[in-house]
């Protein structure tokens, strides 16, 4: 089974919806709607995330790690 997240325009999403419903459960089931909203505005939405990106960026460069010692 796939999945795909898709943006919808206002102007066609009842339509769009209607369709999708004219298949079978077992076919296509509608896991979740919601409003778009930019990556950023979404970030912004976690508290403290802003606060922590701006701590982040004070610390010194040597407590980073470079790529070769991450461990993807």
């Amino acid at each position: 089974m796939k999945m795909v997240t898709l943006k919808i325009d206002d102007s066609i999403n009842d339509k769009f919806i209607w369709l999708l419903e004219h298949f079978s459960p077992n076919e296509i089931k509608i896991l979740e709607q919601s409003e778009y909203i930019t990556d950023d505005a979404y970030l912004r939405s976690i508290p403290d995330i802003v606060q922590s990106i701006k701590k982040a960026r004070n610390e010194p460069i040597n407590n980073g790690i470079t790529l070769d010692n991450l461990k993807w």
